[in-house]
């Protein structure tokens, strides 16, 4: 019996490169793409296939599923959304061309590359579509405006593609972790510094009392965060289970946070996010 097969985006570190391991450590077929050439050619040493797939390209979406669907004749069993990188800054220092980018890479490229999917798990009568989304894809933090924004979209896109797909065999999910081991702080510095004019912000104190300190100097682990095999769990429960759950929390934050969404009136809840 052919191994299932599985498309994991993102895969060059963090979150991504820990659920190929996992899940091919489970016996799936695990195509880990990654967005340069660079990272495909060393998760190919380290015996992955290893597709280039760039959110925003959209020619190595096509290619990129292209190789996977001829090494599968046709087939996909699951995709693992996951690629995603941060621009911080206050909202009214980001230029709208940055929000372009930001929703190319962490929205658009995801939707074009599920659309192409869609038709092929329709064809073979199943599949599983998961989301890699974040506690912020339903709570705001400051400084966090972009990335939020993003999540926020990926969020009511899902919701609406679980409810139109029902009964076609495909589930779609979304896994909301809070803060996990990866590099995306670090990945985040070179868009920060491509967009936000910090020191000619009317803010700039702010930005030197708090963004710039914690981008830039490692502290070591946030309080509650988790590696990134916290998440693999719940992508294991997405792909495996006979009847999914539509959101799978991972971390105390998050949790946490759903509760609070739930039960504080607006301004308590907003009291309580400015606070972090």
């Amino acid at each position: 019996m052919a191994a299932k097969s599985i498309l994991i985006t993102g895969c060059s570190s963090g979150i991504g490169y820990a659920s190929a391991v996992g899940l091919r450590a489970d016996g799936w077929r695990v195509f880990a793409a990654c967005r340069k050439q660079e990272d495909c050619d060393r998760l190919k040493d380290e015996g992955f296939e290893s597709p280039l797939i760039d959110y925003t390209d959209s020619a190595t979406i096509r290619s990129g599923l292209a190789e996977v669907l001829a090494a599968t004749s046709g087939t996909l069993d699951a995709l693992f959304n996951n690629g995603a990188h941060g621009t911080p800054g206050l909202v009214e220092d980001l230029p709208t061309d940055a929000l372009r980018a930001i929703f190319e890479a962490n929205f658009f490229g995801w939707h074009e590359l599920t659309r192409a999917v869609i038709p092929v798990m329709r064809a073979q009568g199943h599949g599983r579509i998961v989301q890699c989304s974040s506690v912020l894809g339903f709570v705001t933090l400051p400084w966090r405006g972009a990335y939020n924004a993003t999540k926020f979209a990926l969020e009511g896109l899902t919701d609406t593609m679980r409810i139109e797909l029902r009964g076609t065999g495909i589930h779609v999910i979304l896994i909301e972790p809070g803060p996990i081991t990866s590099k995306i702080r670090q990945n985040s510095i070179p868009h920060f510094e491509r967009w936000i004019d910090w020191q000619n912000s009317a803010r700039r104190d702010q930005y030197e009392a708090k963004l710039t300190k914690r981008l830039y100097e490692s502290r070591g682990p946030d309080r509650f965060e988790l590696p990134a095999e916290a998440v693999v769990a719940k992508l294991r429960r997405a792909v495996t289970h006979h009847s999914p759950r539509p959101r799978y929390f991972v971390t105390t934050p998050t949790h946490l946070m759903g509760a609070l969404k739930r039960l504080l009136p607006t301004r308590a809840l907003d009291w309580v996010l400015s606070r972090s």
